[in-house]
């Protein structure tokens, strides 16, 4: 076997790779050697079937498999033995028949290219200076967040029979849904317990039962919102025949002792250190989205070297696919096909950019991702389907390719760890306003 460099221009790179067909035949001797302990054949006892025999009846088939080895291994061994790394997988261009080939009868030759990763040397990330965004929880945050946790916990008593239902009650309804004056399906309900103001259902309908009594019939008239989930119903008026059958008031709830034992705490004070870390919580995932973004900014203008062509064209289409299923932003609705892609384009080229760069940080640092933690990840993924868990971990078992899609962001989330350790970064408080602001918009520390 031999293995010439064809070409190497830029990123891109070009093997010609030669089997002499003598080659190729000291393999399939081999293999069929090998094959003849396994095989009956009519004539023969079993194993002593003569090679030249083996090769009229199963040479062909053989001969193919061991052509697809060979062309997989020396793919990858032409670029892993010159300490090259391909970008894409790498693919073949035949020279050769392949039909003479499989027949014993020719070289096999061909060309196998792919272009490689691109080599740097990572900025210094210990000379990095951020400023990470940090804000103090209002007390009203703390306060707003209780009493949210207390309306959970809120009973209902029923009213006079004369009593007239008002915004925060509950009324029990049966109700039938009709558009053109014909049922539809999902339309229809018995025994619904609705608190007017939950926005539980379409807008317009919870605020025409206030002010009906229990035994009242009231006909409700809605519109189903254009973007409605049910694609048949949406921007369509329906009318609903709404039977009350009871109105019930809200029972005011202490916040004591009491309501934290039925969240299942201790006291009063033990509810409020749970909110307030819970909260901490959210406002150090929001504090660590903005430093984020502010350190990826500063890697992608620290970093300018060419880029595998395609990779950017695999993460341009995947972008491209979701602007296509998706309505644009105001601010591109005016723009034409060319300008979307160019600018497309160009957030392409950052991911890919910021993916090697993040890489090869990664690498040298020796960041890793624990197996608990991809183990974690499986787990979450598989409980988004109830019912299927086990075909989920199983489909994960088998499927190393998309177990690293989800390894791919632990591991940068990782590495951002590891550059934040490194980094000088200042904390810098800010009002709750600015932090909640889009990571993605100005830089709330600037």
């Amino acid at each position: 076997m031999e293995v010439t460099e064809k070409s190497a221009e830029g990123l891109d790179r070009r093997f010609l790779v030669k089997v002499p067909a003598a080659e190729l035949d000291e393999k399939l001797v081999a293999r069929l050697q090998n094959l003849k302990g396994q095989v009956h054949l009519k004539g023969f006892r079993k194993g002593k079937a003569p090679v030249s025999f083996l090769k009229k009846m199963y040479g062909k088939g053989v001969m193919g498999e061991i052509v697809q080895e060979i062309v997989a291994e020396t793919s990858q061994k032409a670029f892993t033995d010159r300490d090259l790394l391909p970008a894409t997988s790498p693919h073949p261009h035949f020279h050769s028949d392949m039909d003479e080939v499989i027949a014993g009868n020719a070289d096999l030759e061909y060309d196998v290219h792919a272009e490689i990763l691109p080599t740097f040397e990572p900025a210094d990330v210990s000379e990095l200076s951020l400023t990470r965004p940090v804000a103090d929880i209002p007390d009203e945050d703390l306060d707003e967040a209780i009493q949210r946790i207390a309306d959970q916990q809120t009973s209902y008593k029923a009213k006079a029979k004369t009593a007239k239902a008002k915004d925060k009650d509950q009324v029990v309804i049966d109700f039938l849904g009709k558009i053109n004056g014909e049922p539809f399906e999902g339309g229809k309900g018995d025994g619904f317990d609705l608190v007017i103001g939950s926005d539980q259902f379409i807008p317009g309908f919870e605020e025409q039962l206030i002010g009906a009594k229990t035994g009242d019939d009231v006909e409700v008239k809605v519109s189903f919102p254009e973007d409605y989930h049910a694609k048949d119903l949406a921007g369509k008026e329906a009318v609903f025949d709404v039977k009350v059958t009871e109105v019930k008031g809200p029972e005011k709830v202490e916040i004591d002792d009491e309501l934290a034992k039925k969240v299942g705490l201790e006291s009063l004070d033990d509810l409020k250190t749970r909110v307030k870390e819970r909260i901490e919580t959210d406002y150090n995932q929001l504090s660590r989205a903005h430093v984020k973004r502010s350190l990826l900014d500063k890697l992608d203008e620290a970093h300018d070297f060419e880029l595998p062509k395609g990779m950017v064209d695999q993460e341009f289409d995947q972008i491209w696919q979701q602007v296509q299923s998706a309505e644009l932003d105001d601010e591109d609705k005016d723009k034409s096909e060319d300008e979307l892609k160019e600018e497309y384009r160009k957030i392409a080229e950052r991911r890919v950019r910021l993916g090697l760069v993040l890489a090869e940080i990664g690498k040298r640092a020796e960041v890793q991702v624990p197996q608990e933690d991809l183990q974690r990840e499986m787990i979450n993924m598989a409980r988004a389907y109830p019912g299927q868990e086990k075909e989920v971990l199983e489909f994960y078992q088998k499927n190393p390719a998309a177990v690293q899609q989800l390894r791919a962001p632990l591991f940068e989330e990782r590495v951002v760890d590891h550059i934040l350790e490194k980094a000088k970064v200042e904390d810098k408080k800010v009002s709750k306003e600015k932090l909640m602001e889009d990571p993605d918009g100005d830089d709330p520390a600037a």
